[in-house]
């Protein structure tokens, strides 16, 4: 089955750019019968929503940078390396792997993401023997579990007070619905852990016992710890004086960290992804020492956000199809979920809810994207069936998440830093989708009952 899911994805995934523009092309040939638009109307909800994620694009990249720029201060490498000679063998590198990756999701995606696969190249520096391959998968697998923990966006969006959830809902969730229903309900957690193990003996049992993947360890250095010393005089000039200083670097690194305690202590906010990028940004200027040293390590980390600063405007006009209405007043996503919720029932809902959005997540690869198409029909119709809005938000939010471990879009700042294609890895993920699909199908109809 591994042999099979490995070479089936790697005949037929192209780059994910090239998997984009098909996509793009899908959802427009999809859209003009489905929601009787004419070309030209599709054509127009494209090209307006290419400009849709240019901040979140930008974040993105700022996760990635200054994530793996972080990675490269001295004081983490010496960290990390320690961590990485902890596992032995092979299956204990990969298990660990997964765990680490998995809880570092579950608490904040963007955090999760960056650190396993730095964890997962340091193992793959100091291990001999263990697949490359399948150990940035399993540093990937884990983002599967985000959506369900303390930084899914679909949960916390429905526990913020305030006029927007009403309008959002088409009035059906009139109050916040708190994350003791969502994230912290006992259902919920018990499918994390159950996701969690199987993707950990998974990923275990997918290495090889023979002809294993490896990499040279002389190809995973960054270089960061080389130095020309070009830079350096016995005589500096006052600008070299302040590019060297490490007071301008913790300067600017203790303002940073007090407006985040301003902000998440006193303010009461939650850790979304700019409040990670400060906080990667922060550790990163003080661990760096200098302000030179840390524009070097910088410099070398941006040359890995191509692939975001490219894809995100084609999957930003993506969504603006899915969304778009032309002069029949019909959206592309809500006929999807209308289908769904016409075929359900009390007990079949959740599960056809979490298919409708796995469904959506390969077009719509965005949580704000899923909550805009899904939460005007999806709620409402849950109320009428009778069915708990907790367990409606948290099947949107499972199926947001799950088929992230085939579509490349949130694996491109894993596979930049990794230097690895999506090919390389989504066989494994493939396997490790088709366990948890089982696994989140069953917890949803035991929560339903």
């Amino acid at each position: 089955m591994i042999k099979f899911c490995v070479k089936l994805v790697q005949r037929w995934l192209p780059e994910p750019f090239i998997f984009a523009i098909l996509l793009t092309f899908v959802a427009a040939i999809v859209a003009m019968p489905v929601c009787h638009q004419t070309p030209i109307e599709v054509v127009e909800n494209w090209g307006s929503g290419v400009w849709n994620l240019l901040a979140f694009a930008m974040q993105m990249a700022l996760v990635l940078v200054c994530g793996s720029t972080l990675a490269a201060a001295p004081a983490v490498k010496r960290g990390v390396s320690a961590l990485a000679r902890i596992p032995k063998s092979p299956a204990v590198a990969i298990a660990l792997v997964t765990v680490v990756s998995a809880l570092a999701c579950w608490l904040n995606w963007g955090f999760g993401l960056i650190v396993g696969v730095v964890f997962a190249k340091e193992i793959a520096r100091q291990l001999a023997g263990v697949d490359y391959r399948l150990l940035i998968a399993s540093a990937y697998s884990g983002f599967v579990v985000w959506h369900a923990g303390l930084s899914g966006s679909i949960p916390l969006t429905m526990a913020t007070p305030g006029d927007a959830l009403a309008t959002a809902t088409n009035g059906a969730l009139t109050s916040p619905v708190p994350v003791s229903q969502t994230i912290l309900n006992p259902h919920n957690l018990v499918m994390v852990l159950l996701v969690i193990v199987a993707i950990t003996v998974a990923n275990t049992l997918m290495h090889p016992k023979k002809g294993a993947v490896t990499v040279d360890p002389a190809l995973l250095s960054d270089g960061s710890d080389k130095s020309d010393g070009s830079d350096k005089s016995d005589h500096p000039t006052p600008a070299q004086r302040m590019e060297h200083s490490p007071i301008l670097s913790w300067a600017i690194a203790l303002l940073l960290a007090a407006y985040l305690v301003v902000k998440l202590v006193f303010r009461g906010a939650t850790l979304d992804l700019g409040i990670v990028i400060m906080i990667f940004l922060s550790l990163g200027l003080m661990l760096h020492g200098t302000p030179l040293a840390y524009v070097r390590a910088f410099g070398k980390a941006a040359t890995g956000a191509s692939g975001i600063i490219l894809q995100f405007p084609f999957y930003a006009g993506i969504m603006g199809i899915i969304t778009g209405v032309g002069a029949s007043g019909i959206c592309m996503g809500t006929v999807l979920a209308a289908a769904f919720i016409n075929i359900s029932t009390p007990l079949s809902y959740p599960l056809f809810t979490f298919l409708c959005a796995a469904i959506l997540n390969m077009f719509v690869p965005s949580g704000g994207g899923h909550w805009a198409i899904q939460a005007p029909i999806m709620f409402s119709a849950g109320a009428d069936l009778g069915v708990d809005p907790g367990l409606t938000g948290t099947a949107i939010a499972w199926g947001d998440a799950w088929t992230n471990l085939i579509q490349p879009f949130w694996a491109l700042p894993a596979l930049a830093i990794a230097k690895l294609s999506a090919r390389d890895i989504m066989g494994y993920c493939l396997v490790d989708l088709l366990i948890t699909g089982l696994i989140i199908c069953g917890g949803l109809i035991v929560w339903a009952l």
